[in-house]
């Protein structure tokens, strides 16, 4: 029984003041689990205020608000599996470097920007997050982060402009996408705006260093639309790719591979403090994330990282 319905019950009679008392501390000795809990977690500290709980990282007190219906929310994924893609995030931050631009595609609540922006100084972060709830969170993590270089776009990229039907369920924000992933009959249909990264890079008229892309299954797009950008800046790229996500879009992984290839760029997996090049991604694969250096650009990176 939820807190408010015993002390409804208590309020009106229906349990005398030992019982409630009694029942409200078996609710209450959760309090106590999660203080044990969080013990070798990068969760640190939760905060409960009004309508509100706030879970803070260990690793550079990152603030992040949760969503009461959303399983895999990233706090929660830290409190269920102690770290997220910790050697992933943990690499890319020694690939970034002061003053770079980032665009951080399928910015969610933030994670990974808000990562970048209190680890990497006077770095510029362009976050893209086109589903209208996920864009408040990532707003109001930002702000809870008191962070003033991270600017927010509420829609998406990829292969063209475009208004398009997105598939959203407040259980699973993180895997919210132009396909309907879960299967799910009761998901929502969402129109949000896309353009492409070519375009956006025009119209700001910026280059780019890094690029963070995780849209669920819609990678390929967003580099079509982005190739101008990448030919010119040879930004380092890092993203997911998963074949059950790609087949839902008709495409394998293995054409990322294949379009960045025609700009130069290699593959590779982030095996601990080093990486792997690998030429195609097959049934063995087990990662999902994957970094592409341009091969000239980043041959001192390749030489350095990549020692077979």
């Amino acid at each position: 029984m939820s807190l408010k319905l015993l002390e409804k019950e208590y309020i009106n009679g229906k349990i005398d003041k030992q019982d409630y008392i009694q029942r409200m501390h078996d609710v209450h000795k959760v309090l106590f689990e999660y203080s044990n809990f969080i013990k070798n977690k990068d969760i640190k500290k939760i905060e409960i205020e009004d309508c509100n709980v706030i879970m803070i990282t260990r690793e550079n007190e990152i603030k992040l608000l949760c969503d009461e219906f959303d399983h895999r929310m990233v706090p929660i994924e830290i409190l269920n599996f102690k770290f997220y893609e910790k050697d992933e995030i943990n690499f890319i931050l020694k690939l970034i470097k002061e003053n770079n631009t980032i665009l951080d595609i399928g910015a969610n609540i933030g994670w990974y920007s808000l990562k970048i922006a209190k680890n990497i100084n006077n770095v510029e972060i362009m976050a893209f997050e086109p589903i209208p709830n996920t864009f408040e969170y990532l707003k109001k993590n930002i702000d809870l982060n008191h962070v003033s270089n991270i600017k927010t776009f509420n829609y998406g990229l990829s292969d063209e402009e475009k208004d398009i039907s997105f598939y959203y369920y407040p259980e699973g924000s993180c895997n919210a996408s132009a396909a309907n992933l879960s299967r799910r009959n009761n998901v929502d249909k969402i129109i949000c705006k896309l353009t492409t990264l070519d375009k956006f890079t025009a119209d700001k008229n910026i280059s780019v260093d890094f690029i963070k892309c995780d849209v669920e299954g819609s990678e390929l797009f967003v580099f079509k639309g982005a190739i101008k950008t990448i030919r010119r800046d040879k930004p380092i790229i890092f993203t997911e790719l998963l074949r059950k996500w790609a087949a839902e879009f008709n495409y394998h992984p293995n054409n990322v591979i294949s379009l960045l290839k025609k700009s130069g760029y290699l593959c590779f997996t982030i095996n601990n403090e080093n990486l792997k090049e690998i030429t195609e991604i097959n049934e063995n694969t087990i990662e999902t994330n994957f970094l592409f250096l341009n091969h000239e650009k980043h041959s001192d990176l390749i030489e350095f990282y990549a020692k077979g």
